[in-house]
């Protein structure tokens, strides 16, 4: 797959293969991702890769949280305003799915379900979590989305499916405390890994994106 296909092919999977994805191919995943431009070469991203009984107890302990009532505890505040344009991308997107699922995505109770499938990592066979030091600028934010593009790319490279979950650190104190990652770091983005399920309905669905001509400014 060159470059340009592996770009425009790729999206979100959200059902997978019961099997697993090799060690080896996952480190060779993360071996392509870590050729990433950053901020003076800074390369200011860690990654871990949760598989089997520890994936499980994690996403019983989130959702546990969950149930509980816990206030979320992320490191990355969810956004709750955007500007116009962006805004009008999100309605189109929740209108969108509404009409191909029937489903209300407004509805707080069907955030709530969104919440424990995201915590269950759509049952993929591996979960990564992509954190860095928590004293790093926005600078430093950037570099670490360009590391997670290059990943869900190498990974698309070879078949494998990814999806990028924000809600996976809704409780990033508690998640870091489990899985023994120090207090100091900022937990970024939660991303579940394996082969897709080319046959899920979950997996039919593919978003738009605006024209390039709505996106570009001349300056000549």
């Amino acid at each position: 797959m060159d470059a340009i296909d592996c770009i425009r092919t790729r999206r979100s999977i959200r059902a997978f293969r019961k099997g697993p994805v090799p060690k080896e191919i996952l480190m060779e995943v993360i071996d392509d991702a870590r050729w990433s431009p950053s901020y003076k070469n800074s390369q200011p991203w860690e990654i871990m890769i949760l598989s089997g009984a520890a994936k499980e107890a994690l996403s019983k302990h989130m959702v546990e949280l969950l149930e509980s009532g816990a206030e979320p505890t992320p490191d990355m505040p969810e956004p709750h305003s955007w500007p116009e344009a962006e805004k009008a991308r999100i309605d189109h997107l929740y209108k969108t799915r509404s009409e191909a699922t029937g489903i209300d995505f407004s509805d707080p109770a069907v955030v709530r379900k969104a919440k424990k499938v995201n915590f269950n990592f759509y049952r993929a066979p591996h979960a990564i979590y992509l954190f860095q030091d928590g004293s790093l600028t926005p600078w430093s934010l950037f570099d670490l989305g360009l590391f997670a593009q290059s990943l869900m790319l190498a990974a698309h490279a070879r078949g494998i499916g990814t999806v990028p979950q924000a809600f996976a650190t809704d409780y990033a104190r508690q998640i870091k405390s489990f899985l023994s990652i120090p207090k100091t770091k900022r937990l970024v983005l939660g991303i579940s890994v394996g082969y897709p399920d080319e046959s899920a309905p979950a997996n039919a669905l593919r978003t738009d994106r605006a024209a390039a001509q709505e996106l570009v400014t001349w300056n000549e």
